[in-house]
């Protein structure tokens, strides 16, 4: 099974179970920017605790391995927790929602695409590039996370509210890399 068809599946069990998302990392970068091969998939859930069965229930033993506990704990801490595809050791991650202003703000701001041949859920290319220019910080200056941005910076370049990235990449602590990203940045 293709990583695209793995999507459209986790896609189709979320909305089945009525679980808000939001389709984000490399695979969003590769929509709105330049495609790469990349092994993740990050999913943001929208997901309160007594609704843990919801999730559970939308991914049968027979096909994947969700473990409650860590369920349970994700939703807790607002964390990640893993989904395995036990047909093809494919891991998803599922990344709570959280209520830090940016996470409010993205997922307030999430948009409908079409892809994989149906209407996926996906954040916008101002945020997807405040999501990589963020985790290229983390990470200790990443070049595969700053090219990402770079590249959706680039082909989604005259839709973009700049003003918008301006003041979510000051309040991110990430305004250097902003400003590298369009002194750098190949657009008409």
């Amino acid at each position: 099974m293709s990583q695209q068809e793995l999507v459209r599946r986790i896609i189709t069990a979320l909305e089945g179970a009525d679980i808000e998302y939001m389709l984000s990392g490399s695979v969003v970068s590769s929509l709105q920017g330049e495609p790469r091969s990349t092994h993740d998939i990050d999913i943001v859930i929208a997901i309160q605790e007594a609704s843990t069965y919801k999730l559970i229930d939308a991914f049968p033993p027979a096909d994947y391995y969700i473990d409650n506990n860590s369920v349970q704990r994700a939703i807790k801490t607002k964390d990640m927790v893993n989904l395995i595809d036990m047909n093809t050791g494919d891991k998803i991650d599922f990344w709570i929602l959280t209520d830090s202003p940016f996470d409010q703000s993205r997922f307030s701001r999430r948009i409908f695409t079409e892809t994989l041949r149906m209407q996926v859920v996906v954040s916008s290319p101002e945020d997807t590039i405040l999501a990589k220019l963020r985790w290229a910080k983390l990470s200790g200056g990443s070049e595969k996370q700053f090219t990402d941005a770079l590249r959706v910076y680039e082909v989604q370049f005259g839709k973009l509210d700049l003003d918008y990235l301006r003041s979510w990449a000051e309040h991110l602590g990430v305004t250097e890399l902003l400003q590298r990203l369009t002194e750098e940045a190949e657009v008409v």
